[in-house]
């Protein structure tokens, strides 16, 4: 029974292990024919490889793909892509301490008791390693998006760090680059700059929240009851290692609500229905709106610090831990480019699906 599989008609496999040789992503269902290369998936990978400043895990990998199937000069084949990525500096010695132990926080109690063996170097298959291969496979579902739908822009950032949350109305996409946190809020990135480097001195670590928006999502994206678009979006973010909370629009926020308020109210315009807000995060009923798709995922502490805390040994004896190593001090920042990477093999997931439903035929307004 796989495990390891998401998706519907745009399907994705991943493979590999933290301290193994490789890592990697089995890609099937993409379209035949688009324009596909290695230099067209790096960009991505490049975005979210560690020890690209200090606020990241210092493990230094270049994080190279490489493309073994599915790819024909240039072009996609409509096979499976298979996509390797190798491990190049894994310190596997900085474990040894800790396999007979296991880790407040991390899976390798819940591991080892669903299968009775765990890999201990970084946490196996639950390392935030993992996600190289995802972001891989969002590379090949932005190229068929960008030819499927060329106007659709997929955008992910940080809007919270611990307590810090950003001022939208601050609010500046064009920050987004120029900041080690992906932070659309320039003040807001000097804040977190000071609260992290204190932080990662100190061996801790701290939380965050992350927003991904997608414009120029269709409408009629998604389907009711069981293949929401919404529940799709939701299941793919929480995948993500160390998530552990996901909203859509206005989220857990909608509790506050009066019914007034919440009703995103509806007028015709030159191009088609307009919206007065957009507290449905751009799905209503399951189905895309047209709206931008909202969605934002809570990302919790990394695990890995080095106070000493309580635990036990696998035959049950009490013990103290201290996890030594490279860690991520706050793995949000680089969630970021993993998240975009799921909304995009989500989105281009149900696109396919709705092509393969109605032939792309849609009711018409006006």
């Amino acid at each position: 029974m796989s495990m390891n599989t998401f998706g519907h008609m745009f399907r994705v496999t991943t493979w590999g292990e933290s301290h193994g040789p490789a890592l990697g992503a089995t890609v099937d269902g993409c379209p035949p024919g688009l324009v596909l290369s290695e230099a067209d998936i790096q960009p991505f990978m490049d975005a979210r490889k560690p020890g690209q400043n200090k606020y990241t895990t210092q493990r230094r990998e270049a994080d190279v793909v490489r493309i073994l199937s599915g790819v024909y000069e240039g072009r996609t084949t409509g096979t499976p892509i298979q996509l390797m990525i190798e491990n190049t500096d894994q310190r596997s010695k900085d474990y040894s301490e800790i396999a007979q132990k296991f880790r407040p926080g991390h899976a390798d109690y819940t591991y080892f008791t669903k299968y009775g063996i765990r890999d201990p170097r970084g946490g196996g298959r639950s390392s935030a390693r993992e996600t190289a291969a995802r972001v891989a496979a969002g590379a090949v579902a932005r190229a068929a998006l960008a030819a499927l739908l060329p106007g659709l822009k997929i955008t992910g950032y940080m809007v919270q760090m611990g307590v810090h949350e950003i001022d939208r109305s601050r609010f500046d996409l064009g920050q987004i680059s120029e900041n080690p946190f992906w932070c659309p809020d320039a003040e807001m990135a000097e804040t977190w700059a000071t609260y992290l480097d204190d932080l990662r001195k100190a061996g801790s670590s701290i939380g965050a929240v992350v927003e991904v928006t997608a414009s120029g999502v269709p409408a009629g994206l998604g389907a009711p009851i069981y293949a929401k678009l919404d529940t799709d979006i939701a299941a793919a973010m929480m995948s993500i290692n160390a998530v552990k909370g996901v909203e859509i629009g206005a989220g857990m926020g909608a509790a506050r609500l009066s019914g007034e308020e919440n009703a995103d109210e509806m007028t015709m315009g030159p191009n088609g229905p307009e919206f007065s807000a957009n507290n449905a995060g751009g799905i209503l009923g399951g189905i895309s709106s047209g709206q931008d798709v909202v969605c934002r995922f809570a990302v919790k502490p990394t695990s890995s610090i080095l106070t000493p805390r309580d635990t036990i040994t696998k035959s049950g004896e009490a013990t103290r831990i201290v996890t030594k190593g490279r860690h991520d001090p706050c793995v949000g920042i680089r969630a970021v480019p993993v998240g975009e990477a799921m909304m995009a093999c989500t989105l281009l997931d149900h696109v396919l699906l709705h092509r393969g439903q109605t032939g792309g035929n849609q009711g018409q307004i006006g």
